[in-house]
Order: C-alpha cells, then sequence, then structure tokens
C-alpha cells in the first residue's frame, strides 16, 4: 500500500509538491482535511438566506470551490490556504445560486430600481446619498426604503462576488476579495496588484463607516448578522439594512467608475 504523502512531510511541504506534481494522492488528502470548511462556510451563507434555499446544495456547490481552490492555490504568494479556499468556497456558492436563478424577479427588479438611483444620486453629488434622498428619488417614505432594504437583504450578499477583470480572463478579481481588514483598509497597503483593486478599496473606504464595518466583519471577520449585530449593538434587521445599504452603494460607486462618471 502506498504511503500516505501527509505521514511523510507537513502541509507546508505539500503545497509546492501538489503545485509541481498534481499528485491525486496529496489533492485527496486536502479534501479530507478541509472538507469542514465547506460545511462552514455553507452554514454562515445560509444564516442570511431564504429559508428555501437548502443547507445541503450550497455545502454541493461548495465543493466545487474547494476543489477549485485547490488547484490554483499558490504557496508563494504568502496567503494562508483556508483564507485562499474561503473565498472561492463562497464564490463558488453564490455562482451556483446565481446559475440557478433563484431570485425573485419583483425582488431583482426592486433591487435594480435602488441601485439606479443611487448610481443617480451618488454620481451628482459626489457623496453618499442620504436615506432620505434615496427614498425621495423613489416616491418612498424613509420607513418604506428601509423596509424594502429588509425584503432584498437575503439577496444582496451575492453582488459581492461579481467579478471585474484586471486584463483578461485569467487574473480576474471579486469585490469581496477586495475586502481587508481594519488594520489594512488603505488603498496604499492593500494594493499593489492592480489599478481595479485599487479603485475598489477606495469605493470600500468612501461608505459610510457604519456600513464599511458590516462588510469587514461580515466578509472578513466571517461573522453572521446576528453576530455583527452584538458587536454594533443593533438589532439583526438594522445590520441587514446596513449590509443591503452599502452593497448597493458599493455597486453604485463601481458602476459609475465603469461608466467614466468618477
Amino acid at each position: 500500500m502506498a504511503e500516505n504523502p501527509q505521514s511523510r512531510l507537513s502541509e507546508e511541504e505539500l503545497w509546492p509538491l501538489y503545485r509541481r506534481t498534481k499528485d491525486p494522492a496529496i489533492r485527496d488528502a486536502f479534501i479530507r482535511q478541509y472538507a469542514p470548511l465547506v460545511k462552514y462556510v455553507a452554514g454562515k451563507v445560509a444564516a442570511n438566506m431564504p429559508a428555501t434555499v437548502e443547507f445541503e446544495d450550497l455545502v454541493g456547490f461548495g465543493v466545487f470551490g474547494l476543489l477549485d481552490a485547490i488547484d490554483k492555490f499558490d504557496p508563494e504568494k504568502n496567503v494562508k490556504f483556508k483564507t485562499y479556499a474561503v473565498t472561492r468556497i463562497r464564490g463558488a456558492i453564490f455562482d451556483e445560486l446565481r446559475s440557478i436563478d433563484w431570485v425573485p424577479r419583483s425582488v431583482r427588479q426592486k433591487t435594480k430600481e435602488i441601485e439606479e438611483a443611487v448610481v443617480g444620486l451618488e454620481s451628482k453629488l459626489g457623496r453618499p446619498a442620504l436615506d432620505s434622498e434615496i427614498a425621495d428619488s423613489l416616491g418612498l417614505s424613509e420607513d418604506e426604503l428601509l423596509k424594502t432594504m429588509l425584503k432584498i437583504s437575503g439577496t444582496s450578499v451575492l453582488s459581492l462576488n461579481d467579478v471585474w477583470y484586471s486584463g483578461d480572463e485569467s487574473d480576474k478579481i471579486s469585490i469581496g476579495e477586495s475586502i481587508e481588514s481594519p488594520s489594512s483598509l488603505n488603498p496604499d497597503a492593500a494594493v499593489e496588484r492592480e489599478e481595479i483593486k485599487r479603485v475598489i478599496v477606495l469605493a470600500i473606504n468612501e461608505l459610510p463607516e457604519k456600513e464599511k464595518k458590516v462588510l469587514v466583519l461580515y466578509y472578513y471577520e466571517d461573522l453572521t448578522l446576528k453576530e455583527i449585530g452584538h458587536v454594533l449593538e443593533v438589532t439583526e434587521s438594522r445590520v441587514s439594512q446596513l449590509h443591503t445599504k452599502a452593497i448597493l452603494r458599493l455597486r453604485a460607486k463601481l458602476t459609475n467608475v465603469r461608466k467614466g462618471i468618477i
């Protein structure tokens, strides 16, 4: 019987070896080691999804992300595999959800209307639009706007995994990958690879402070909306609203960049 590669080498030694040889035995060892990570990420995603989204389906989607992460991980980039894999697993889950078009048409339409309103307002004002200004532009009261934010909050999480290409399809960055820890949110430290990442980080930094905190805690610290509520001492529904506004505002900013408005 062939000797288990993990019994001879440390994980740090196995990664360069696998990158050179693509040994199936090493790949299988990594799959077994990191399979629990898929369930962990799926659980985090499921916590903020409608009840109609099955946990086991999310796990199945996430497995593809783990396999992709194992095949593409580069140990020379000084990033921990777990950190890299979480992004790939989450991205695979969202990609599959998007492909099956699980978002109701009415919710998608309402999201688009709010996003377009934010795009228009923020390009005109040159600053983050206030809730009252967004509500006025949509012909809604502030209370109606916040209730609408809650309705679409279960779908806005997909948006940060939209991909931006920095040249060609082999070199792509998701918005979510550009969110850094609070200590490294300044553009000079966070962007050394591509101009597009610099633009994304700048857009994140220009968000209102509470919305930025929600993004960091959710995407970097990996807290659930309920856990973030405890940290910020607000209700879970308020965190959900802040999260949705942050996503819509960020997408609006990046949309304006794409159009050359900003």
